[in-house]
């Protein structure tokens, strides 16, 4: 390679160290482009019925404004007060599990291999380093609000022009390639408010079924459970398995037969919202293989922490868009046809 390549070569290194080094801000950038699409879409329908752009904008926003007070005066009190119950009652619960299968194991089940202490599980499991992450996420309250406030300013700045930040991004291309990027954007764009609509509406099914459920079985702290399940979903295979632990804890301190129904009604409303709710909503989704949804979470979770573990789902939504138009459509499928014709 002459010097021209070679200096080419360092400064793209260079610019992949560098995305490196602020992968955080980029993935709330990220965020806050999400946020900016699913505003954009209600700020077009408000188009479509005659109300300008930067009338309709305002109006956006002061719904969400009004929304998110409704949120926090009406189901966040609430919800925190039962949360913290939650988590002063699940080493309970798990204590109770370890007595009952401590107890299994004594009933002459010699060929069981013995039960390891309650420390030996935590630590091989790593929960407490789990745990700890998972707290420490929310326990810098002035960080939280410092990210939370940068992701709403991002949004309403995309939000306000998002025509000027998207030519700034196609300046990064060829110009040969700019109106292809620019159709690729769209794609992207289509496919990330369509994933948005569709996990927000399954997400509600999904919580308030699992409330109605625990509700007839009259499992403690209803909300804190349902509020947790509907989150939870926003994190496929492993958030809905994650969220039936929470109440089969509280109910081994109450009654352990409620295991049972628990466990019935939460496969019940899973299978409702993965074999019927979700096609429907979801039928102008772009499909990914469970496969490779797990694979993305997992490397998302080892290499961006818990906030990569939440948007590894959207985050490989735009990749196989990206992926399926620059290297399958336009490059493999165009290289096919060339070598056919000569």
């Amino acid at each position: 390679m002459n010097f021209g390549q070679w200096l080419g070569l360092i400064t793209l290194i260079i610019c992949f160290y560098i995305i490196w080094q602020i992968r955080q801000i980029i993935l709330l950038l990220f965020t806050a482009v999400i946020l900016a699409t699913a505003l954009n879409r209600l700020v077009r329908k408000l188009q479509v019925w005659g109300i300008k752009r930067k009338f309709a904008i305002p109006l956006i926003l002061f719904g969400c404004f009004i929304f998110a007070i409704l949120v926090f005066n009406l189901l966040i009190p609430p919800f925190i007060d039962q949360f913290q119950e939650l988590l002063k009652l699940l080493p309970k619960g798990f204590e109770q599990l370890y007595a009952k299968l401590h107890n299994l194991e004594s009933q002459n089940f010699d060929w069981l291999p013995p039960l390891p202490a309650t420390s030996e599980i935590i630590n091989q499991l790593q929960l407490t380093d789990l745990f700890q992450n998972f707290l420490s996420f929310f326990s810098n309250s002035f960080n939280a609000f410092l990210q939370v406030l940068l992701i709403l300013i991002l949004t309403v700045m995309l939000l306000s022009n998002p025509f000027a930040y998207r030519r700034a991004f196609l300046l990064l291309f060829p110009s040969f390639y700019r109106r292809r990027t620019d159709e690729i954007l769209s794609e992207c764009e289509l496919a990330l408010g369509n994933w948005l609509t569709g996990i927000t509406i399954t997400s509600l099914f999904i919580g308030v079924s699992c409330g109605l459920g625990l509700s007839v079985l009259q499992v403690r702290l209803v909300l804190a459970h349902s509020f947790i399940a509907g989150m939870l979903n926003f994190i496929p295979n492993i958030g809905p398995t994650t969220s039936l632990i929470f109440p089969i804890m509280i109910a081994l301190l109450d009654d352990p037969w409620k295991i049972i129904p628990i466990f019935i009604w939460y496969f019940i409303v899973q299978n409702l919202e993965s074999y019927w709710l979700s096609p429907t909503i979801m039928a102008k989704q772009v499909s990914l293989l469970p496969a490779i949804t797990l694979s993305a979470q997992i490397f998302c979770a080892s290499t961006l922490g818990l906030l990569g573990l939440i948007l590894a789902l959207p985050l490989t939504v735009v990749a196989k868009t990206w992926i399926e138009a620059l290297l399958f459509e336009d490059i493999l499928d165009k290289w096919e046809v060339d070598k056919i014709n000569s």
